[in-house]
């Protein structure tokens, strides 16, 4: 069994998913962090100059928020879903709704529909207010 399967099987088991994102090497470069409460997982991005898309507005890059998004899906499906392996994305939308400005990001999803093959995900990005999502994603995943 690869060092990977064995990191996903414990994060699985423990609910503790810092050693998973810090063994993918994107969402280690973005120092995601994430928590479960009450069965759902919450990613954090803290935020830090490297993730500005437009310096003279302090505004998040989209796709960091898309990262943010489908690694919620990803570790919310791993959560509650019991294949042996990370899910995999087939494909994924992210509705951009407002400017995320210069501060930290937070992501959650919901799993809408677990199948046999292939699971549906909704997503919310979110700063300071979860009522006030800054982006929406849904997704389709393949579920081992």
């Amino acid at each position: 069994m690869t060092d990977l399967a064995n990191i996903v099987r414990a994060a699985r088991a423990t609910g503790d998913y810092a050693s998973l994102l810090d063994a993918l090497p994107y969402t280690r470069f973005l120092g995601l962090k994430a928590t479960l409460r009450d069965e759902r997982v919450r990613i954090h991005l803290p935020f830090t100059h490297d993730v500005v898309g437009n310096p003279n507005i302090q505004s998040l890059h989209g796709g960091v928020a898309g990262a943010c998004l489908e690694t919620a899906a990803l570790l919310q499906l791993l959560h509650v879903a019991s294949g042996p392996s990370l899910p995999r994305t087939i494909d994924f939308t992210v509705d951009y709704l407002r400017q995320a400005r210069g501060d930290d990001l937070y992501a959650e999803a919901d799993v809408q529909r677990i199948g046999r093959r292939v699971a549906n995900v909704r997503m919310r990005a979110y700063q300071k207010d979860p009522n006030q999502p800054v982006a929406l994603g849904r997704g389709n995943f393949l579920l081992d």
